[in-house]
Protein backbone atom coordinates (compact mmCIF):
# COMPACT_ATOMS: atom_id res chain seq x y z
CA UNK A 1 0.00 0.00 0.00
CA UNK A 2 1.27 3.45 -0.91
CA UNK A 3 2.08 6.15 1.65
CA UNK A 4 -0.97 8.32 0.81
CA UNK A 5 -3.22 5.26 1.13
CA UNK A 6 -1.79 4.42 4.57
CA UNK A 7 -2.20 8.04 5.68
CA UNK A 8 -5.84 8.04 4.53
CA UNK A 9 -6.49 4.79 6.41
CA UNK A 10 -4.96 6.23 9.56
CA UNK A 11 -7.10 9.38 9.27
CA UNK A 12 -10.24 7.28 8.83
CA UNK A 13 -9.45 5.22 11.91
CA UNK A 14 -8.77 8.35 13.94
CA UNK A 15 -12.06 9.90 12.81
CA UNK A 16 -13.96 6.69 13.66
CA UNK A 17 -12.33 6.63 17.09
CA UNK A 18 -13.33 10.26 17.70
CA UNK A 19 -16.91 9.49 16.67
CA UNK A 20 -17.06 6.57 19.08
CA UNK A 21 -15.69 8.71 21.91
CA UNK A 22 -18.14 11.51 21.13
CA UNK A 23 -21.04 9.05 21.05
CA UNK A 24 -19.98 7.59 24.38
CA UNK A 25 -19.70 11.06 25.96
CA UNK A 26 -23.13 12.00 24.60
CA UNK A 27 -24.70 8.81 25.98
CA UNK A 28 -23.19 9.45 29.40
CA UNK A 29 -24.52 13.01 29.35
CA UNK A 30 -27.99 11.79 28.40
CA UNK A 31 -27.96 9.16 31.16
CA UNK A 32 -27.03 11.85 33.67
CA UNK A 33 -29.55 14.49 32.56
CA UNK A 34 -32.57 12.37 31.56
CA UNK A 35 -33.56 11.22 35.11
CA UNK A 36 -33.73 14.89 36.15
CA UNK A 37 -35.40 16.49 33.11
CA UNK A 38 -37.89 13.82 32.02
CA UNK A 39 -39.97 13.89 35.27
CA UNK A 40 -40.17 17.69 35.03
CA UNK A 41 -41.39 17.53 31.42
CA UNK A 42 -44.01 14.91 32.34
CA UNK A 43 -45.24 17.02 35.25
CA UNK A 44 -45.44 20.18 33.08
CA UNK A 45 -47.39 18.27 30.42
CA UNK A 46 -49.71 16.95 33.12
CA UNK A 47 -50.29 20.50 34.40
CA UNK A 48 -51.07 21.89 30.95
CA UNK A 49 -53.35 19.01 29.97
CA UNK A 50 -55.35 19.14 33.22
CA UNK A 51 -55.69 22.91 33.66
CA UNK A 52 -55.26 24.30 30.15
CA UNK A 53 -53.91 27.81 29.64
CA UNK A 54 -56.88 29.80 30.96
CA UNK A 55 -56.79 28.96 34.71
CA UNK A 56 -53.94 31.15 35.93
CA UNK A 57 -53.87 30.11 39.63
CA UNK A 58 -54.27 26.39 38.98
CA UNK A 59 -51.74 26.41 36.15
CA UNK A 60 -49.26 28.48 38.17
CA UNK A 61 -49.42 26.17 41.20
CA UNK A 62 -49.03 23.13 38.93
CA UNK A 63 -46.03 24.56 37.04
CA UNK A 64 -44.31 25.51 40.33
CA UNK A 65 -44.84 21.96 41.56
CA UNK A 66 -43.43 20.55 38.32
CA UNK A 67 -40.41 22.88 38.34
CA UNK A 68 -39.60 21.97 41.94
CA UNK A 69 -38.86 18.42 40.79
CA UNK A 70 -35.47 19.65 39.55
CA UNK A 71 -34.34 19.67 43.21
CA UNK A 72 -36.08 16.48 44.28
CA UNK A 73 -32.87 14.49 44.79
CA UNK A 74 -31.26 17.10 47.01
CA UNK A 75 -34.34 18.22 48.99
CA UNK A 76 -36.91 15.41 48.64
CA UNK A 77 -39.11 16.37 51.60
CA UNK A 78 -39.24 20.07 50.72
CA UNK A 79 -40.00 19.33 47.06
CA UNK A 80 -42.83 16.98 48.02
CA UNK A 81 -44.40 19.63 50.25
CA UNK A 82 -44.15 22.16 47.39
CA UNK A 83 -45.99 19.77 45.05
CA UNK A 84 -49.00 19.40 47.40
CA UNK A 85 -50.59 22.79 46.46
CA UNK A 86 -50.36 21.77 42.81
CA UNK A 87 -52.28 18.59 43.65
CA UNK A 88 -54.85 20.40 45.81
CA UNK A 89 -55.41 23.40 43.52
CA UNK A 90 -54.43 22.15 40.08
CA UNK A 91 -55.43 18.48 40.38
CA UNK A 92 -52.12 17.20 38.97
CA UNK A 93 -50.79 13.76 39.83
CA UNK A 94 -47.32 13.29 38.35
CA UNK A 95 -45.47 15.91 40.41
CA UNK A 96 -46.65 14.82 43.91
CA UNK A 97 -46.32 11.12 43.07
CA UNK A 98 -42.76 11.57 41.76
CA UNK A 99 -41.92 13.67 44.82
CA UNK A 100 -43.29 11.01 47.18
CA UNK A 101 -41.42 8.28 45.27
CA UNK A 102 -38.14 10.20 45.61
CA UNK A 103 -38.77 10.74 49.32
CA UNK A 104 -39.38 7.00 49.86
CA UNK A 105 -36.26 6.08 47.90
CA UNK A 106 -33.94 8.56 49.66
CA UNK A 107 -35.45 9.29 53.10
CA UNK A 108 -37.38 6.13 54.04
CA UNK A 109 -38.39 7.03 57.58
CA UNK A 110 -41.66 5.36 58.62
CA UNK A 111 -43.08 8.32 60.49
CA UNK A 112 -42.05 10.75 57.75
CA UNK A 113 -43.55 8.60 55.00
CA UNK A 114 -46.74 8.07 57.00
CA UNK A 115 -47.28 11.80 57.51
CA UNK A 116 -46.53 12.58 53.87
CA UNK A 117 -48.92 9.84 52.72
CA UNK A 118 -51.69 11.33 54.87
CA UNK A 119 -50.97 14.79 53.45
CA UNK A 120 -51.16 13.49 49.87
CA UNK A 121 -54.42 11.66 50.63
CA UNK A 122 -55.90 14.82 52.14
CA UNK A 123 -54.80 16.99 49.21
CA UNK A 124 -56.25 14.46 46.78
CA UNK A 125 -59.49 13.80 48.70
CA UNK A 126 -60.51 17.34 49.66
CA UNK A 127 -61.77 19.49 46.75
CA UNK A 128 -60.72 23.03 45.93
CA UNK A 129 -62.32 25.18 47.21
CA UNK A 130 -63.15 23.28 50.40
CA UNK A 131 -66.69 24.63 50.33
CA UNK A 132 -67.46 22.24 47.45
CA UNK A 133 -67.05 19.23 49.73
CA UNK A 134 -70.28 17.23 50.14
CA UNK A 135 -70.10 14.86 53.14
CA UNK A 136 -73.34 13.16 52.18
CA UNK A 137 -72.03 11.85 48.86
CA UNK A 138 -70.85 8.62 50.44
CA UNK A 139 -70.32 6.58 47.32
CA UNK A 140 -68.37 9.27 45.48
CA UNK A 141 -66.31 10.19 48.55
CA UNK A 142 -65.42 6.52 49.14
CA UNK A 143 -64.21 6.10 45.57
CA UNK A 144 -62.14 9.29 45.79
CA UNK A 145 -60.66 8.17 49.12
CA UNK A 146 -59.68 4.77 47.69
CA UNK A 147 -58.15 6.50 44.70
CA UNK A 148 -56.21 8.83 47.00
CA UNK A 149 -54.91 5.92 49.09
CA UNK A 150 -53.72 4.07 46.00
CA UNK A 151 -52.14 7.24 44.66
CA UNK A 152 -50.10 7.63 47.86
CA UNK A 153 -49.28 3.93 48.41
CA UNK A 154 -47.98 3.21 44.90
CA UNK A 155 -45.03 5.68 44.84
CA UNK A 156 -44.07 4.75 48.41
CA UNK A 157 -44.00 1.06 47.52
CA UNK A 158 -42.02 1.74 44.35
CA UNK A 159 -39.51 3.96 46.14
CA UNK A 160 -38.97 1.43 48.93
CA UNK A 161 -38.56 -1.32 46.33
CA UNK A 162 -35.92 0.63 44.43
CA UNK A 163 -34.08 1.47 47.65
CA UNK A 164 -34.17 -2.17 48.79
CA UNK A 165 -32.90 -3.29 45.42
CA UNK A 166 -29.99 -0.86 45.67
CA UNK A 167 -29.16 -2.06 49.19
CA UNK A 168 -29.25 -5.68 48.05
CA UNK A 169 -26.96 -4.87 45.14
CA UNK A 170 -24.55 -3.16 47.54
CA UNK A 171 -24.63 -6.16 49.88
CA UNK A 172 -24.00 -8.52 46.99
CA UNK A 173 -21.05 -6.39 45.96
CA UNK A 174 -19.71 -6.41 49.53
CA UNK A 175 -20.20 -10.16 49.70
CA UNK A 176 -18.35 -10.60 46.43
CA UNK A 177 -15.45 -8.52 47.72
CA UNK A 178 -15.47 -10.53 50.93
CA UNK A 179 -15.35 -13.79 49.00
CA UNK A 180 -12.48 -12.50 46.87
CA UNK A 181 -10.65 -11.46 50.02
CA UNK A 182 -11.25 -14.87 51.60
CA UNK A 183 -9.97 -16.59 48.46
CA UNK A 184 -6.86 -14.45 48.59
CA UNK A 185 -6.33 -15.23 52.27
CA UNK A 186 -6.80 -18.92 51.56
CA UNK A 187 -4.26 -18.73 48.75
CA UNK A 188 -1.85 -16.93 51.08
CA UNK A 189 -2.41 -19.63 53.68
CA UNK A 190 -1.68 -22.35 51.15
CA UNK A 191 1.43 -20.44 50.10
CA UNK A 192 2.54 -20.16 53.70
CA UNK A 193 2.05 -23.88 54.27
CA UNK A 194 3.98 -24.74 51.13
CA UNK A 195 6.70 -22.30 52.11
CA UNK A 196 7.02 -23.95 55.52
CA UNK A 197 7.28 -27.36 53.86
CA UNK A 198 9.98 -26.14 51.50
CA UNK A 199 11.79 -24.54 54.43
CA UNK A 200 11.86 -27.85 56.27
CA UNK A 201 13.14 -29.67 53.20
CA UNK A 202 15.79 -27.01 52.62
CA UNK A 203 16.89 -27.22 56.23
CA UNK A 204 17.12 -31.01 56.11
CA UNK A 205 19.15 -31.10 52.88
CA UNK A 206 21.45 -28.11 53.36
CA UNK A 207 22.00 -28.62 57.07
CA UNK A 208 23.04 -32.23 56.44
CA UNK A 209 25.58 -31.26 53.77
CA UNK A 210 26.99 -28.35 55.77
CA UNK A 211 27.25 -30.54 58.86
CA UNK A 212 29.30 -33.06 56.87
CA UNK A 213 31.56 -30.23 55.69
CA UNK A 214 32.03 -29.09 59.28
CA UNK A 215 32.82 -32.62 60.44
CA UNK A 216 35.36 -33.15 57.66
CA UNK A 217 37.00 -29.82 58.42
CA UNK A 218 37.18 -30.76 62.13
CA UNK A 219 38.80 -34.06 61.25
CA UNK A 220 41.41 -32.27 59.12
CA UNK A 221 42.04 -29.76 61.89
CA UNK A 222 42.72 -32.54 64.39
CA UNK A 223 44.72 -34.88 62.17
CA UNK A 224 47.01 -32.48 60.31
CA UNK A 225 50.19 -30.95 61.67
CA UNK A 226 50.43 -28.24 59.01
CA UNK A 227 49.55 -24.95 60.65
CA UNK A 228 48.20 -23.42 57.41
CA UNK A 229 45.99 -26.42 56.77
CA UNK A 230 44.79 -26.31 60.36
CA UNK A 231 43.93 -22.61 60.04
CA UNK A 232 42.06 -23.29 56.79
CA UNK A 233 40.13 -26.13 58.41
CA UNK A 234 39.24 -23.90 61.34
CA UNK A 235 37.97 -21.23 58.94
CA UNK A 236 35.85 -23.82 57.13
CA UNK A 237 34.33 -24.94 60.42
CA UNK A 238 33.54 -21.36 61.42
CA UNK A 239 31.93 -20.71 58.05
CA UNK A 240 29.90 -23.90 58.37
CA UNK A 241 28.63 -22.93 61.81
CA UNK A 242 27.73 -19.47 60.59
CA UNK A 243 25.95 -20.90 57.57
CA UNK A 244 23.88 -23.16 59.80
CA UNK A 245 22.95 -20.21 62.03
CA UNK A 246 21.81 -18.12 59.07
CA UNK A 247 20.00 -21.13 57.63
CA UNK A 248 18.08 -21.56 60.88
CA UNK A 249 17.18 -17.87 60.78
CA UNK A 250 15.92 -18.03 57.19
CA UNK A 251 13.93 -21.19 57.92
CA UNK A 252 12.35 -19.45 60.90
CA UNK A 253 11.40 -16.47 58.75
CA UNK A 254 9.89 -18.71 56.08
CA UNK A 255 7.88 -20.63 58.66
CA UNK A 256 6.69 -17.55 60.55
CA UNK A 257 2.98 -16.83 60.12
CA UNK A 258 2.55 -13.14 59.49
CA UNK A 259 5.74 -12.11 61.26
CA UNK A 260 4.04 -11.78 64.62
CA UNK A 261 6.87 -13.33 66.58
CA UNK A 262 7.81 -16.51 64.80
CA UNK A 263 11.32 -15.17 64.18
CA UNK A 264 12.09 -14.41 67.84
CA UNK A 265 15.09 -16.12 69.36
CA UNK A 266 16.78 -16.67 66.01
CA UNK A 267 20.35 -15.80 65.17
CA UNK A 268 21.00 -12.04 64.82
CA UNK A 269 21.45 -10.78 61.28
CA UNK A 270 24.80 -9.34 60.18
CA UNK A 271 25.44 -5.63 59.83
CA UNK A 272 28.38 -3.35 59.11
CA UNK A 273 30.27 -4.61 62.16
CA UNK A 274 30.58 -8.01 60.47
CA UNK A 275 32.14 -6.67 57.26
CA UNK A 276 35.80 -6.95 58.35
CA UNK A 277 35.22 -10.54 59.42
CA UNK A 278 33.47 -11.32 56.12
CA UNK A 279 36.36 -9.85 54.13
CA UNK A 280 38.92 -11.69 56.24
CA UNK A 281 37.25 -15.02 55.60
CA UNK A 282 36.63 -14.40 51.89
CA UNK A 283 40.07 -15.72 50.82
CA UNK A 284 40.37 -12.81 48.37
CA UNK A 285 42.81 -9.94 47.93
CA UNK A 286 40.53 -7.23 49.35
CA UNK A 287 41.29 -3.67 50.35
CA UNK A 288 38.64 -2.42 52.76
CA UNK A 289 37.94 1.29 53.26
CA UNK A 290 35.26 1.80 55.86
CA UNK A 291 34.15 5.27 56.84
CA UNK A 292 30.94 4.52 58.75
CA UNK A 293 30.50 3.57 62.39
CA UNK A 294 28.13 0.60 62.44
CA UNK A 295 24.86 1.21 64.24
CA UNK A 296 25.60 4.89 64.90
CA UNK A 297 22.51 6.39 63.30
CA UNK A 298 21.31 4.10 60.53
CA UNK A 299 18.66 1.47 60.47
CA UNK A 300 19.72 -2.13 60.93
CA UNK A 301 17.80 -3.05 57.79
CA UNK A 302 20.02 -0.74 55.72
CA UNK A 303 23.22 -2.11 57.29
CA UNK A 304 22.04 -5.65 56.62
CA UNK A 305 21.38 -4.75 52.99
CA UNK A 306 24.87 -3.24 52.70
CA UNK A 307 26.39 -6.40 54.19
CA UNK A 308 24.47 -8.62 51.75
CA UNK A 309 25.60 -6.43 48.85
CA UNK A 310 29.26 -6.85 49.77
CA UNK A 311 28.75 -10.56 50.42
CA UNK A 312 27.14 -11.19 47.02
CA UNK A 313 29.74 -9.06 45.21
CA UNK A 314 32.61 -11.02 46.81
CA UNK A 315 30.89 -14.27 45.89
CA UNK A 316 30.67 -13.12 42.28
CA UNK A 317 34.37 -12.18 42.30
CA UNK A 318 35.20 -15.63 43.63
CA UNK A 319 33.12 -17.23 40.86
CA UNK A 320 33.95 -15.09 37.83
CA UNK A 321 37.20 -13.25 38.59
CA UNK A 322 39.49 -15.50 40.68
CA UNK A 323 42.73 -13.87 41.69
CA UNK A 324 41.44 -10.35 41.02
CA UNK A 325 42.18 -7.47 43.35
CA UNK A 326 39.11 -6.12 45.11
CA UNK A 327 38.43 -2.79 46.77
CA UNK A 328 35.46 -2.38 49.13
CA UNK A 329 34.44 1.15 50.08
CA UNK A 330 31.72 1.95 52.61
CA UNK A 331 30.96 5.54 53.44
CA UNK A 332 28.20 8.05 54.05
CA UNK A 333 27.25 11.19 52.19
CA UNK A 334 24.72 13.99 52.45
CA UNK A 335 21.59 14.34 50.32
CA UNK A 336 18.47 16.46 50.14
CA UNK A 337 16.47 14.19 52.46
CA UNK A 338 19.21 13.16 54.87
CA UNK A 339 22.38 11.12 54.71
CA UNK A 340 22.96 8.07 52.56
CA UNK A 341 25.07 4.94 52.95
CA UNK A 342 27.24 4.32 49.90
CA UNK A 343 28.73 0.90 49.18
CA UNK A 344 31.09 0.20 46.29
CA UNK A 345 32.79 -3.08 45.43
CA UNK A 346 35.22 -2.82 42.53
CA UNK A 347 37.40 -5.63 41.24
CA UNK A 348 40.03 -5.76 38.55
CA UNK A 349 40.43 -8.32 35.79
CA UNK A 350 40.80 -11.98 36.81
CA UNK A 351 44.18 -13.65 37.15
CA UNK A 352 44.59 -15.98 34.16
CA UNK A 353 46.78 -18.33 36.18
CA UNK A 354 44.23 -18.74 38.99
CA UNK A 355 42.02 -21.78 39.11
CA UNK A 356 38.37 -21.09 38.32
CA UNK A 357 36.16 -22.75 40.95
CA UNK A 358 33.23 -24.81 39.67
CA UNK A 359 30.64 -22.99 41.78
CA UNK A 360 26.96 -23.11 40.80
CA UNK A 361 25.04 -19.90 40.19
CA UNK A 362 21.42 -19.08 39.53
CA UNK A 363 21.95 -15.64 38.02
CA UNK A 364 19.56 -14.00 40.52
CA UNK A 365 22.03 -12.47 42.99
CA UNK A 366 22.33 -8.98 41.52
CA UNK A 367 18.62 -8.93 40.69
CA UNK A 368 17.77 -9.66 44.30
CA UNK A 369 20.20 -6.99 45.51
CA UNK A 370 18.65 -4.41 43.19
CA UNK A 371 15.14 -5.27 44.41
CA UNK A 372 16.28 -5.05 48.03
CA UNK A 373 17.85 -1.64 47.42
CA UNK A 374 14.73 -0.34 45.67
CA UNK A 375 12.48 -1.59 48.47
CA UNK A 376 14.55 0.48 50.91
CA UNK A 377 14.37 3.60 48.74
CA UNK A 378 17.90 3.23 47.38
CA UNK A 379 19.58 2.35 44.11
CA UNK A 380 22.05 -0.28 42.89
CA UNK A 381 24.28 -0.17 39.83
CA UNK A 382 26.29 -3.11 38.49
CA UNK A 383 28.39 -2.85 35.32
CA UNK A 384 31.73 -3.94 33.86
CA UNK A 385 34.66 -1.52 33.87
CA UNK A 386 36.97 -0.51 31.05
CA UNK A 387 39.93 -2.48 32.50
CA UNK A 388 38.06 -5.80 32.36
CA UNK A 389 36.81 -5.73 35.91
CA UNK A 390 33.43 -5.14 37.47
CA UNK A 391 31.89 -2.62 39.86
CA UNK A 392 28.85 -2.84 42.09
CA UNK A 393 27.69 0.45 43.59
CA UNK A 394 24.72 0.79 45.97
CA UNK A 395 23.25 3.82 47.74
CA UNK A 396 20.85 3.44 50.69
CA UNK A 397 19.05 6.07 52.79
CA UNK A 398 20.96 6.23 56.07
CA UNK A 399 19.71 8.74 58.61
CA UNK A 400 16.68 11.04 59.08
CA UNK A 401 13.50 10.10 57.31
CA UNK A 402 15.31 7.62 55.13
CA UNK A 403 16.50 5.55 58.06
CA UNK A 404 13.06 5.66 59.65
CA UNK A 405 11.46 4.43 56.46
CA UNK A 406 14.05 1.70 56.08
CA UNK A 407 13.55 0.59 59.66
CA UNK A 408 9.83 0.42 59.09
CA UNK A 409 10.42 -1.64 55.96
Amino acid sequence: MSAPGRAGRIRERAAARRRVLARGAWEQRVRRIAPVVVPVLLAVADAVLVNGLELALELGASVVAATALLLRRRFPLLVFLITLPGLYIGYIWFAPMIGLYTLAARRPGRVRLGICAVLLIAAHFLPYPISDFEPTHYRENTLVLIDACVTSAAPIAMGLLVRTRGELAQRVEDLTRSLVREDRLLADRVKTTERARLAREMHDVVAHQVSLISLQAGAVQVSTEDEAARAGARTIRELSVRTLEELRHMVGVLRADGGGGGAQGLAPQPDLEELPRLIEMSALDVTYEGGVVAGAKGAKTVERAAFRTVQEALTNVRKHAPGAQVRVQVGSGGSGEGESLRVEIRNGPPDETAMVPALPGGGHGLVGLRERAQSLGGTLEARPTSDGGFVVRAVFPYGGTGAAAAGAG
